[in-house]
């Protein structure tokens, strides 16, 4: 409100003076109220910066978490992939270890002369242990290796059990002292004549 505006309205010169003071003063007053609302909005804004400045900031470094975390993840898949991988070399190794031993137990059983050579004659190459920790199929080849006219060389031939004195089933024909021809004997028999007579010619 102007001063003229007062004055038209009949007020004397003290009464217009004094709401002019006043009207002044409300001025003052809501610039001053302004001033500190837009410094208290300027401050505010500048605080919001800062927050969306660090939330920026922590955005990045979830950013960059996550790539480590993919990094080692990755890292582990490929460390359980490695000892995955290990562990079965391991247990094959240890299922040939066995299979080996099995191998060489049964040659050695069956009185094989070379255990190399009749074990270079078989067929392991799916072997696998039965529960009892033989090989499936083993003695069967074994067999057939001992009873082959081409194989039966590399085991020691079963000894023939000879008795001395009177044998039963044996003729008794035969008279003490009397000869025997010799030459008419299978090896088989020349050898267990020899040893139960070692005083023969």
């Amino acid at each position: 409100m102007t001063r003229k505006e007062l004055e038209d309205l009949k007020l004397t010169k003290e009464q217009v003076d004094s709401v002019m003071k006043i009207n002044g003063e409300d001025i003052e007053n809501a610039k001053a109220g302004t001033a500190s609302e837009v410094k208290n909005l300027k401050t505010e804004v500048e605080s919001l910066k800062t927050q969306v400045s660090d939330r920026d900031k922590q955005l990045e470094t979830l950013k960059a978490s996550a790539g480590d975390n993919e990094a080692l993840t990755k890292q582990i898949a490929d460390l359980q992939a490695e000892n995955a991988s290990a562990k079965e070399a391991h247990e094959s190794e240890m299922n040939q270890l066995k299979v080996d031993f099995a191998v060489e137990k049964a040659l050695t059983g069956a009185k094989a002369k070379n255990v190399k050579a009749a074990r270079a004659l078989l067929d392991l190459t799916d072997a696998k242990l039965d529960k009892d920790g033989n090989v499936k199929g083993l003695k069967e080849q074994i067999d057939k290796l001992v009873a082959g006219d081409d194989t039966k060389f590399l085991f020691e031939a079963a000894k023939k059990q000879s008795f001395k004195g009177f044998q039963p089933g044996a003729s008794t024909t035969q008279k003490p002292g009397a000869e025997v021809d010799m030459s008419k004997m299978t090896y088989e028999e020349l050898e267990a004549y020899m040893e139960n007579n070692p005083d023969a010619e």
